[in-house]
């Protein structure tokens, strides 16, 4: 009798029979049944194992309330006690918060507890949020960013669950995490989380990559719905593509309530598409949307007469300048940002965008010390008007007593400054105008920044705050964020339309000094 060869077991199959034969739903309407993993889950986990490259980084992006923290609890006690476990393997969970880190870790807790089995190899410590399997030697641990906990490990397998909340191009947690698994031949990275708002966020940037198929061993599933114009985001059908639980462990019923919701009222349909619909979509009220900037992003065709935009932020803050030039009806812009050079890798770190790495590809001026010395500012606004026919500035009055000097010691007369340098206040009633003319100029699409990454960086960051009265002026979505080289292309194309109309396009009215104060070291 001849004996029928076994083939042998692929690792996808492996990890779908433990969590399937394993685990127990931790929580919801089916707690306590089998888990029954559903077919984009494990497709995903084929995707990961199967990889004839091997996968180093795989990235699943679905949106809200699909089961995702739960898939990486199963995941984890795949690699901690299940059939990818590996001896005295280190196992990390990373989460921007501290609830969220809390979530997973108690999802996979809930699911040990269910099953006598697990209960029996894996020893549980609450209080530190530490899983650990002495058969196996492996240890697993939850962590957050809002704890800043200090590693020192080596970890084989790591989840990031919902890196899609990380504002900005990095993540002091994710980097560790990453760079600690290098001494590893077969490291394996997961990353499951709904998308993030805009092309410059951490999680943009990685699925980007990813989907250009340069590394073989990252792998990515995305589900989402469309930015189409044809398409109605409101529709059962539109809600599914992004959301594959849909009426199984998903609430249709309370889905299709948000989606009602979202229609009736536009203030709550750019959450309703980042987090339901899994769009890239800022949930804040931006001043220019990025569909409009990226249109406005073309090259710079030459220059003509010149009107520039000035914002003298403090000493430790961006300071920017911005010229514009109307080249047959089309506006160019040439920007220059200055930061200081001390501790600018710290600054990059605190505000996760990559500061250091644009000062070295030219895009910002580093000045030496603590502070922006003024002094370069100067320089560097003398050498624009000597090589532009720059025939104002509009310039931000509160700090302009400390640049004046210094442009005088460059080689401008008092007379001179009077002639180009227009007061500029950063309140509502010099803003709002100004900002009805770069809005004007964007919607049109008149305008080219060359897609200064600086610039582009401020534009996602301006959001628009109104008075009373409706008037607006610009503000930071967040507290870190840096929008001053909006403000200086909002001065800048404010005083090329006055220059042009030679008429008052935007008023200075003394009496709103302290205002502009407020607005200024807000």
């Amino acid at each position: 009798m001849v004996k029928r060869r076994v083939k042998p077991k692929k690792q996808s199959d492996l990890v779908i029979e433990f969590i399937e034969g394993w685990c127990r739903v931790p929580e919801g309407k089916l707690v306590g049944q089998p888990v029954k993993l559903l077919p984009f889950q494990k497709k995903f986990i084929r995707k990961v194992y199967d990889n004839p490259h091997g996968t180093q980084q795989a990235i699943l992006s679905i949106g809200r309330k699909n089961g995702k923290t739960a898939l990486c609890a199963f995941l984890m006690l795949a690699h901690l006690v299940g059939p990818l476990a590996f001896q005295n393997s280190q196992l990390y969970s990373a989460a921007q918060s501290k609830d969220q880190a809390a979530l997973l870790f108690d999802l996979a807790v809930k699911t040990i507890r269910m099953h006598p089995d697990l209960q029996a190899r894996v020893l549980i410590r609450e209080s530190t949020k530490i899983l650990t399997c002495p058969g196996k030697g492996t240890r697993y641990r939850a962590l957050s960013a809002e704890a800043g906990t200090a590693l020192g490990a080596s970890p084989i397998f790591v989840l990031h669950d919902e890196l899609g909340t990380v504002q900005g191009e990095r993540s002091a947690l994710y980097e560790a995490l990453e760079t600690a698994q290098q001494a590893h031949e077969h490291p394996l990275s997961i990353v499951i989380s709904t998308q993030a708002p805009t092309d410059s966020d951490l999680l943009s940037i990685l699925i980007d990559d990813a989907k250009t198929g340069a590394d073989p061993s990252t792998v990515v599933q995305i589900h989402e719905a469309p930015m189409d114009d044809d398409i109605d985001p409101f529709k059962v059908k539109t809600v599914k593509m992004a959301n594959p639980a849909y009426g199984i462990f998903q609430n249709a019923k309370v889905l299709m309530k948000m989606a009602e919701r979202a229609r009736r009222m536009p203030s709550r349909e750019a959450a309703y598409r980042n987090l339901i619909l899994n769009q890239r979509v800022e949930t804040s009220n931006p001043f220019v949307t990025k569909k409009v900037w990226d249109e406005n992003g073309g090259e710079l065709s030459g220059w003509g007469v010149c009107y520039g935009g000035l914002d003298l932020s403090d000493t430790t803050d961006l300071t920017a300048f911005v010229l514009v030039s109307d080249v047959g009806g089309v506006v160019n812009v040439k920007s220059t940002f200055w930061l200081p050079e001390e501790d600018i890798k710290e600054r990059s770190r605190q505000d996760r965008v990559p500061y250091d790495m644009w000062a070295e590809q030219g895009f910002l001026k580093l000045t030496a010390g603590r502070s922006v010395d003024y002094k370069d500012v100067a320089k560097e606004l003398k050498l624009a008007l000597e090589k532009h026919d720059i025939r104002k500035i509009g310039f931000d009055r509160w700090n302009m007593r400390h640049l004046r000097p210094w442009l005088i010691e460059a080689g401008l007369t008092e007379e001179f400054i009077e002639d180009r340098f227009v007061e500029f206040g950063q309140g509502y009633i010099s803003m709002s105008p100004a900002l009805r003319t770069l809005e004007g100029l964007l919607i049109n699409a008149r305008m080219r920044h060359n897609s200064h990454p600086v610039l582009n960086m401020c534009a996602a960051n301006a959001v628009v705050k109104r008075d009373e009265a409706g008037n607006r002026k610009l503000d930071k979505k967040k507290s870190r964020g840096r929008i001053d080289g909006m403000i200086a292309l909002a001065q800048a194309t404010a005083v090329q339309e006055e220059d042009i109309k030679k008429g008052k396009v935007y008023p200075v009215d003394p009496a709103t000094f302290v205002e502009d104060l407020q607005a200024a070291t807000a």
